[in-house]
């Protein structure tokens, strides 16, 4: 692993960092606000992101996409972090399960996709059903050639303003020595499409503006060409093309938490107390120092297993550990930088009490804490035969 970056991932970093700074910062205060990002803004940010060459930029060249390696897309996704979530939205990183598409797939969902002219949403969340995937009640039944799907998701990122969803559900049922086990299968359906519905979700105190929605289906009847994948093959689509979403959390909690640690060091110079800097202090000092080696320390061990993948090393347990490490890591290197502001830290003249807000949701979403602990101790334990 080199642990320069080369003169073309230097420029990565560069440009998106520099499109964050002004098309991204200026909106942020007024989009927490209102709760919204207003669609002017949203294609503006999406038409920029395409005139850049930068829209879908973690798909492969030969279908339109920017061909960026795991390790240079997590580059990007660092410097994305640092912006408002509802914004950086419309940067476009369609879901590469997209890839998976074929035959006319490829035409109607992965191409339009690819350019910016329709967007993905992905939904596996249910209300009774969250770590739990198996334990999904939304299902779908064969009836003739078609598929009739019902149930509910919840929590879906990105259906506010998708043209379409990615959606897994259960289509039957196998009996195995410990108990039922579901059969899962993904479907492609059209915002529109008779049955489906996109309803308002829940408001959340994080990242406001990036809404998540509430998918009602009733009855909801598809042809079988839009299955994504095989039948009763969802697990194998989500295990080829889903688990490195985790390596976008933790580059983007990285990228949150340079920006923290930068007004956090800035304001530990500027603000004087007791006739002095209060950088100068060590109770402050010692915050900074502290702040800074964990997100070192998150950053290479997430650049790390974007490393592995592009090595074609396993990499499970590792992209594990950097989801685990960097969202914890944000949420302790929000809390001090509020503890170096003082009372203003948590006024809204700041932004950082919206930061220490939105980093509860990174130890969540993508699997939870806990669920990346299990990862981490079942493969060590696995090879020992435990």
């Amino acid at each position: 692993m080199q642990f320069g970056l080369t003169e073309e991932q230097q420029m990565i970093v560069d440009t998106v960092r520099d499109f964050v700074e002004r098309e991204v910062y200026p909106h942020e205060a007024e989009v927490e606000k209102q709760g919204f990002v207003p669609k002017e803004l949203a294609d503006d940010i999406k038409r920029k992101v395409i005139d850049m060459g930068f829209y879908a930029s973690n798909f492969p060249e030969e279908v339109g996409g920017g061909g960026l390696n795991h390790l240079e897309f997590a580059l990007l996704e660092r410097e994305l972090g640092r912006g408002s979530m509802a914004l950086t939205h419309f940067f476009g990183r369609p879901q590469n399960i997209l890839m998976a598409c074929e035959g006319d797939q490829k035409e109607r969902y992965l191409l339009p996709a690819v350019r910016g002219e329709r967007m993905d949403a992905l939904a596996m969340t249910e209300p009774d059903a969250g770590s739990d995937v198996r334990g999904m009640k939304t299902t779908a039944r064969k009836d003739g050639d078609d598929w009739i799907i019902n149930g509910t998701k919840h929590f879906i990122s990105g259906a506010a303003h998708a043209d379409f969803v990615i959606v897994f559900v259960a289509t039957g049922e196998d009996q195995t020595p410990k108990g039922p086990k579901k059969r899962i299968t993904c479907f492609l359906v059209d915002r529109g499409h008779p049955g489906f519905e996109i309803l308002p979700g829940y408001r959340s105190v994080s990242h406001r503006g990036y809404d998540n929605m509430i998918l009602k289906f009733e009855d909801c009847r598809l042809p079988s060409n839009q299955v994504l994948g095989e039948v009763d093959g969802g697990f194998e689509v989500m295990n080829t093309w889903l688990y490195a979403t985790r390596i976008t959390v933790a580059t983007m909690c990285v990228g949150r938490a340079r920006r923290v640690f930068d007004m956090a060091l800035q304001y530990a110079v500027d603000r004087k107390q007791f006739g002095q800097q209060i950088g100068k202090f060590q109770g402050v000092s010692f915050k900074l120092a502290d702040m800074v080696t964990e997100i070192d320390a998150a950053d290479w061990l997430t650049l790390a297993s974007a490393w592995r993948l592009d090595e074609g090393l396993e990499a499970n347990r590792e992209i594990a550990s950097a989801k685990l490490y960097a969202s914890e890591m944000l949420a302790r290197v929000t809390d001090e930088a509020i503890a170096i502001h003082g009372g203003m830290g948590l006024m809204d003249d700041y932004p950082l009490e919206r930061f220490w807000r939105d980093s509860r949701v990174e130890r969540i979403w993508d699997g939870t804490s806990e669920i990346q602990r299990h990862i981490i101790s079942r493969d060590m334990l696995r090879r020992l035969g435990g």
